[in-house]
């Protein structure tokens, strides 16, 4: 539930970028991670501090997850700039669960589940009918994007989704050696967030130079980037990583219904099919695991040995 509400606010961001069409997607990138990440870091300086010796042992996790955290939003900001907001978010947020799948292939020797196959599944072809759908109306409409923007904002996209598997395998791991979701999430965000402060100074102007750019760069920093990663933080602590980004596929799903209803935009009825494919992946994916009669068995053996102790 705390990765299905992250998901939630993280699919308001589009939508919220709309209201301020003169700030870049480099500045929107670096404010909303940038200063989200670093309250996270002071949210959860007291617990980075306690697990300082843990945290330098994985260093090399800590330094990959902060790189992917700086790496990500200019990618994903980018590719929604370029190739519009429900490609982008598509692309961005759909090919990472494939790239979690096989980093804990590579790193973890993790197997797949017959469950995750089936909702992950699911879910890249809602994402895909959205993506279809969503280009389709684009193409048609007046004003369309030129090929080369569209296939450079889909490669970004690609590389979004990579670093957002990466950044949330990074987590997973210091989380599984002992570290706190807070400490965890708030030295790879806080350190990520650093390196996005350059960009942010050189980018930034146009956020203050009225109320509602600044209003969208506060909303983009406090609600979906500090809040809903402390809410990511505290699912990845129960969840593997490949499982929880595939739990973000409901992410585009959102952006896509509040183009319809706040920007406007229209969606086909592939779009609104590829909708209801997400919303199948997200009921696999929750699901109550079924026990089976050994299972069962097992649980009543183990229950009459506590009992009779």
């Amino acid at each position: 539930m705390c990765v299905l509400v992250a998901s939630v606010l993280w699919g308001t961001t589009g939508t919220a970028a709309t209201f301020a069409p003169a700030v870049g997607p480099l500045a929107i990138g670096a404010v909303a991670m940038g200063l989200g990440g670093l309250l996270q870091a002071l949210m959860a300086a007291p617990r980075i501090r306690r697990q300082a010796p843990r945290l330098r042992a994985q260093r090399g996790v800590v330094l990959l997850g902060a790189l992917s955290v700086g790496a990500y939003p200019l990618a994903f900001y980018s590719s929604m700039h370029l190739a519009g907001v429900a490609a982008g978010t598509v692309v961005s947020i759909g090919s990472a669960p494939l790239a979690s799948a096989v980093i804990e292939r590579l790193a973890d020797g993790r197997r797949l589940t017959r469950r995750w196959m089936t909702g992950a599944a699911l879910g890249l072809s809602g994402t895909a009918l959205l993506c279809v759908a969503e280009a389709a109306d684009a193409h048609s409409a007046p004003g369309a994007r030129s090929a080369g923007e569209t296939v450079l904002g889909l490669g970004l996209g690609l590389v979004a989704g990579l670093t957002y598997a990466l950044y949330s395998w990074a987590a997973h791991r210091l989380i599984n050696r002992g570290a706190t979701s807070g400490a965890a999430m708030g030295t790879i965000f806080g350190i990520g967030a650093l390196l996005l402060m350059p960009v942010l100074l050189v980018t930034g102007a146009p956020l203050v130079e009225s109320p509602s750019n600044a209003a969208v760069g506060v909303y983009m920093a406090l609600v979906p980037m500090f809040l809903g990663y402390v809410l990511f933080g505290w699912g990845l602590a129960h969840v593997p990583a490949s499982t929880a980004t595939t739990l973000s596929l409901l992410e585009p799903a959102v952006a896509a219904v509040l183009a319809v209803l706040v920007v406007g935009e229209r969606l086909p009825a592939l779009g609104w099919a590829g909708i209801a494919l997400v919303v199948g992946c997200l009921a696999v994916l929750t699901a109550p695991p079924r026990r089976t009669a050994t299972s069962r068995v097992v649980a009543a053996a183990e229950s009459e040995k506590v009992s009779t102790g």
